[in-house]
């Protein structure tokens, strides 16, 4: 299993807009072959910053993932929303 963390600073004035693109990405998402998780996460601690946490199954489901029509959607969208460029982190999900 593969965890993404995907951490987002949004503008503070475009968040409705972010959680509209974003209530379309996250049902379209969970559906997906491979997906075993797909939440978004709102910090307690930083205005206007989520973290889209992601559960999947292999490389091959993130790689579908990242080439279907909803993310493509809203990565197209992001630009519009984005108060700095995601960051991005991958983990295994290997018991330790």
């Amino acid at each position: 299993m593969l965890i993404v963390h995907a951490h987002l600073q949004i503008i503070p004035d475009q968040e409705e807009v972010f959680l509209e693109a974003v209530h379309v990405l996250l049902p379209a998402s969970r559906a997906e072959e491979g997906n075993i998780a797909y939440d978004l996460l709102k910090s307690t601690e930083q205005e206007h910053r989520y973290t889209m946490v992601e559960l999947w199954r292999d490389q091959a489901a993130i790689a579908l993932h990242n080439a279907s029509e909803h993310f493509q959607s809203f990565v197209k969208q992001a630009s519009a929303f984005m108060a700095a460029p995601m960051d991005l982190q991958v983990f295994n999900g290997e018991r330790v």
